[in-house]
This record gives structure tokens, sequence and C-alpha cells, in this order.
């Protein structure tokens, strides 16, 4: 067989399907304007317009203008859409500030430039962005949780189309390894601090977690290289994740800035040093990936 024979045996097959349709990054596009879309019709979810329009503002203008001066060329806008949907979503300061989401996505996109190794960014900007706000503003920024509500439809068509777009995207195997062990360390805690299954499995329902199992622990720009090391990773984030919350559980002072969002700072810790490690290992060039948020 040859080179391109086994090339084009190796490829997808998408039939009729339109080629712009069946661009993962064109579909990782529709998802998270789907859930934005899904959240503000269902539950006003935004709040204000203007949260958006600063969100994606900032996060376009900043990349293009790094872009433009760090590597001499205006990169794809797709990676700024998606965090500045994710941060919109995502932050929620104190009634009327509009300062969070202006810091949030200038950090969001200065992070792909600046806290690189080997030419790879090491954090999901929205990811670090949001925790970096956590960090240092507690009292004024907060993180989407629960206020989505868990309606039946609304969840079952973004799940849907989120693990068709998964599965398209060759992540599925990300986002099952860490829902399946979200639930495995939720039954734990349950036998550890004797709470109710269901508080401790709703929060999957919500829109955090599906910007965050589709969007951020997936985002092949900072994942490892082999399959198996992203499963990893996914278990590593769900353990720390889940070791994080008992500690709430229990009450330790010293860890109270990571109870905010548990799995943000969780991803935020284990991410990064998985990638540093996997590129040191590899001294090799970076890959393309299909951007994220």
């Amino acid at each position: 067989m040859t080179d391109a024979a086994a090339r084009d045996r190796r490829a997808p097959r998408h039939g009729s399907i339109p080629a712009w349709l069946a661009e993962p990054r064109n579909l990782i596009v529709g998802l998270v304007t789907l859930v934005l879309v899904a959240g503000q019709w269902r539950f006003a979810i935004l709040g204000d317009y203007r949260r958006l329009a600063t969100t994606l503002g900032v996060c376009i203008g900043t990349e293009l203008v790094l872009s433009w001066f760090v590597r001499g060329r205006i990169a794809s806008l797709q990676s700024a859409y998606v965090s500045g949907i994710s941060l919109a979503l995502l932050t929620k300061p104190q009634a009327g500030l509009l300062w969070p989401f202006t810091l949030g996505a200038f950090l969001a996109i200065a992070s792909k430039y600046v806290l690189t190794y080997r030419g790879r960014h090491l954090w999901n900007p929205s990811n670090f962005a949001i925790c970096l706000l956590l960090l240092l503003a507690p009292d004024s920024v907060a993180v989407l949780s629960h206020q989505w509500g868990n309606g039946l439809a609304t969840n079952a068509v973004i799940w849907a189309f989120g693990l068709v777009i998964a599965y398209r995207a060759d992540v599925l195997h990300v986002t099952a390894s860490y829902v399946l062990a979200f639930l495995a360390f939720a039954a734990a805690r349950v036998a550890i601090t004797g709470g109710p299954l269901a508080g401790e499995v709703a929060p999957l329902t919500g829109p955090m977690y599906q910007l965050f199992v589709f969007f951020m622990i997936t985002d092949p720009r900072t994942s490892v290289r082999s399959k198996q090391g992203q499963v990893l990773v996914a278990l590593l984030v769900a353990l720390l994740e889940a070791l994080i919350r008992v500690a709430g559980d229990f009450g330790l002072p010293w860890l109270t800035p990571l109870y905010a969002s548990p799995a943000l700072f969780a991803l935020t810790m284990v991410g990064p040093i998985a990638l540093f490690t996997d590129l040191r290992r590899a001294r090799a060039a970076p890959r393309p990936g299909v951007g994220g948020g």
C-alpha cells in the first residue's frame, strides 16, 4: 500500500457532509455558540450583553495585536472567540462590574504568548484567566456554577452535540475519562461525607462543567501528545478536584481559595505540569491544534 493510499484509508470519511462542517475547529465554535444561545434563551445567563461584547472585543483585539507584533502574522480568531464566549458565561462579578471581563479577556489571550514553552502555551486561556481572577479578587469575582438549572431538554441537546463533536475532534476519550472519574470520585465522597449522591453528580448538568469537559480539559493546544497521557491527565484532574472538594467538606482553611471552583483549579495545576513534562521529554516541534478556550 502506498503512503497516499494509507493516508486516504486513515482519513475520516464524511460522505456528503460539507468540508467546513466536518472541520473540528468549526464544530467547536458551533458548540460553544450553542451553549451561549441555549443558556441565554432559557435562563438569560449573560445578564448583560455588555459582558459578551467586552470579552469578545478584548479577546479578539488582543489576539490581533499580539499575533501581529509577536509572530508577525494575524492568527486565527477561533480560539479568541471560544475564550471570549467562555469568559462571558463563566465569570460572575459583582453587579455592574465590567473590569473583570476586560482584565480576564486580556489575561486569557496574553497568556498564550507569554506563558509558553517550546512554542506551546501551557495553560488553557480561559481556565488560566478565571482562576487568576478568583485568586486576585475573590470578593469581587465568582464563577458560574449552578445558576443554569438542570433542564433535561437543554442538557440533552448540549451533551448530544458535545459528544458528537468530541468524537469528531478525537478528544472523546478525554471527556469520557474525566466524566467517569468524576462520577466514581463523587460516589467515594458520598461514602466519606454521607451527602446525597444526586447533589454530588449535579454539577455535570451545569454550564460550567459543559464548557469544562468539552473545551478546557480537551484543548489540543494544551494537551499532552499521547492518548494514554491525555487519559491520565484527565484522571489526575478529576482526582485532585475530588481531593479539593473533600478538603472543603472538612473545612480545611489553607485551601479556601481553591473552593471557589475545584475543577478549574485542578486543571490549572495538573495541566501545565503534564504538558511541560511531555514537551521536555519529546524535544519535538509543536504540533498544530484545533484551538480552545
